[in-house]
C-alpha cells in the first residue's frame, strides 16, 4: 500500500519559517542582550515584576519618592544589631520624623489617650503633669496645646511646657486657667521634637 503524501503549501512554508524566526530572535535577545546593551534611564518601574529587583541590584538614589510603597517602611524589621553607627547619616527629614515619633493626647485626669514614644503619664497636682517618653529628651524642642481628647471644641486657659528637673526622660506642663491666676486640669497636646 502505497500512501500518499503532498508536499506543503508555499502559505504552510512561509508561516513555519517566520515562526523559527520569530523564536530563535527571541531566544539569542534573552542569550545576547546585557546591561551595558540597556540605555541608562530606558527602563522603568513598572518594567520590573514584583519582589524581582533585590536592594543590591539598585543604584542610590535610583528611586523617586512614588517608586516606594509607604506600607512597605517598617522600621520594626530593621535589626538594630546589624547597623554600624559610624555609617548612618541623618537626612533631612530625619529631625521631622523624630519628632513625629514622640507625641501625645492626655486627658484632664493624666491618663494617655493616644499617642507614640509615651511611657507614662503622672499628674502630681491641679494642672501639673510629668509626660515621660523612650528616651533622653533634654535636647529637645517641646509643643503643647490645650485641646480635648475627642471631637469636641478646644478648651481655654494657658499652658507651659518645660523639662523635667530630675527625669531626663520627660518632660513637665503646667495649665492654668485663662488670666493665669491658678492651675486647673485640661485635656492637652503635646509634640516633642528631638
Amino acid at each position: 500500500m502505497k500512501r500518499f503524501m503532498r508536499l506543503p503549501s508555499p502559505a504552510m512554508v512561509v508561516a513555519c519559517v517566520a515562526l523559527v524566526v520569530a523564536l530563535g530572535g527571541t531566544a539569542y535577545a534573552v542569550a545576547t542582550v546585557g546591561s551595558d546593551d540597556i540605555i541608562n534611564g530606558s527602563i522603568r518601574n513598572r518594567d520590573f515584576k514584583d519582589g524581582t529587583l533585590r536592594g543590591n541590584e539598585a543604584k542610590r538614589e535610583g528611586f523617586g519618592g512614588g517608586a516606594i510603597k509607604e506600607s512597605s517602611l517598617d522600621a520594626s524589621r530593621i535589626r538594630a544589631d546589624r547597623l554600624d553607627s559610624t555609617k548612618i547619616g541623618k537626612v533631612g527629614a530625619a529631625a521631622l520624623a523624630d519628632g513625629i515619633s514622640r507625641h501625645g493626647v492626655i486627658s484632664s485626669a493624666g491618663a494617655l489617650v493616644r499617642g507614640r514614644g509615651i511611657t507614662s503619664v503622672a499628674k502630681p497636682g491641679t494642672g501639673v503633669y510629668q509626660v515621660v517618653f523612650d528616651a533622653d529628651v533634654r535636647g529637645c524642642t517641646y509643643f503643647a496645646t490645650i485641646g480635648d481628647e475627642g471631637a469636641a471644641g478646644p478648651g481655654t486657659g494657658q499652658i507651659a511646657v518645660s523639662s523635667s528637673p530630675d527625669n531626663m526622660f520627660a518632660v513637665r506642663v503646667i495649665v492654668r486657667n485663662n488670666d493665669g491666676s491658678a492651675n486647673v486640669d485640661r485635656p492637652f497636646h503635646l509634640l516633642v521634637s528631638c
